[in-house]
């Protein structure tokens, strides 16, 4: 199986940019989705951004369209998630996933089997 740990979760300022890492260890890293999820208290778990493992596809959802990117290196088995022009609306938990098959949406928490534990980003005005 897969673990995933997430890091660099911080109190920021609206406006700033700040960059979420996610390191993966076991097997079965490479060849699958991987993608973003957050989640605020009293809130289901939104996708936030995924990517395929063959080419170069990537999702991301409309409230973080042309400020968030991400990345994975997967020789480094790690997962990135770039996110500028930060808003106190994108102050969540933010989660790393990986699938274990290719067939399902990657925008849809279910299509996952391993999860992190979660970094807390905060943003204030």
């Amino acid at each position: 199986q897969v673990q995933l740990v997430e890091s660099g979760g911080r109190l920021v300022q609206a406006g700033a940019s700040l960059r979420l890492s996610c390191a993966a260890s076991g097997r079965s890293f490479t060849g699958y989705p991987m993608a973003w999820f957050r989640r605020n208290p009293g809130k289901e778990r939104e996708f936030v951004a995924g990517m395929q493992y063959l080419g170069d596809y990537k999702e991301y959802a409309d409230s973080v369209k042309g400020r968030f990117t991400i990345s994975r290196d997967n020789a480094e088995s790690r997962l990135y998630l770039q996110m500028n022009s930060l808003k106190p609306e994108d102050t969540a938990v933010y989660y790393c996933a990986a699938a274990r098959v290719t067939e399902l949406p990657i925008n849809i928490s279910s299509t996952y089997a391993y999860w992190g534990q979660g970094t807390q980003v905060t943003v204030f005005s």
